[in-house]
């Protein structure tokens, strides 16, 4: 039996096919209607900053660095895996990813922080098209023997290359960075898809609830509950 997203990849598909059918073949008067299974909210797993050295210290370098990039940038593990350095501005400060490489079809911008820059900056010169490479070759997969051993020596179960993406989030989310902004520096299609990072830190809405702190002089304190009228 399937999972709930699995099946709603499968009807998603189907009624994709449906509306063609309809729209472009006009082999049906209209597109049936039916509802998607009720998914849970995505798994969200990330590392803190002391875990996260804890791993860059077991990871051989040229893991490392990427694991870093990925994290600095909140690219998808092929969109570092395959970066090449036509798409790399390192005076601008700026990468990208052409829309044919990105998940949601469309051209993505990267503005390149200093951690970004660091690690970019040592690979100048080891390739003349990929910008990320072991001992002079393009790299096939990271989810290699090198990543789980580094994984487990580290201490740290539960964890996939995907989910550095979800520690840029966290970071960012933990740092103050709103939504909108958010949205942009991941490459999330709608904002709904960066909220459920929302809960990482609470503590950004404190300035938010504390606005009507303005107002608590005008507001009274909790009605005493009145006595028995003397006339009672």
């Amino acid at each position: 039996m399937c999972s709930p997203a699995t099946a709603n990849r499968y009807l998603a598909l189907v009624r994709a096919i449906l509306k063609r059918a309809c729209d472009e073949w006009e082999w049906l008067e209209r597109v049936p209607k039916f509802k998607l299974f009720r998914e849970a909210e995505g798994r969200v797993r990330s590392l803190n900053p002391l875990e996260f050295q804890a791993l860059l210290r077991e990871l051989p370098p040229h893991l490392a660095d990427m694991a870093i990039f990925a994290v600095a940038t909140g690219l998808r593990q092929a969109n570092v895996r395959d970066m090449q350095w036509q798409y790399v501005d390192i005076e601008r400060q700026h990468a990208w990813v052409p829309g044919s490489q990105h998940k949601n079809g469309k051209p993505h911008s990267v503005p390149l922080n200093d951690m970004a820059l660091a690690v970019l900056t040592r690979q100048l010169g080891k390739h003349p098209t990929q910008v990320f490479t072991f001992r002079g070759q393009p790299i096939a997969n990271v989810n290699t023997k090198a990543w789980t051993g580094a994984l487990k020596r580290a201490g740290i179960e539960d964890f996939r290359w995907h989910d550095l993406r979800h520690t840029f989030a966290t970071w960012h989310r933990q740092a103050g960075t709103p939504t909108h902004e958010l949205q942009r520096l991941g490459g999330w299609k709608t904002g709904a898809m960066v909220e459920r990072y929302a809960h990482v830190a609470p503590e950004t809405l404190q300035a938010a609830a504390g606005r009507l702190d303005a107002f608590g002089s005008y507001v009274t304190a909790t009605p005493k509950e009145k006595g028995p009228s003397p006339m009672s």
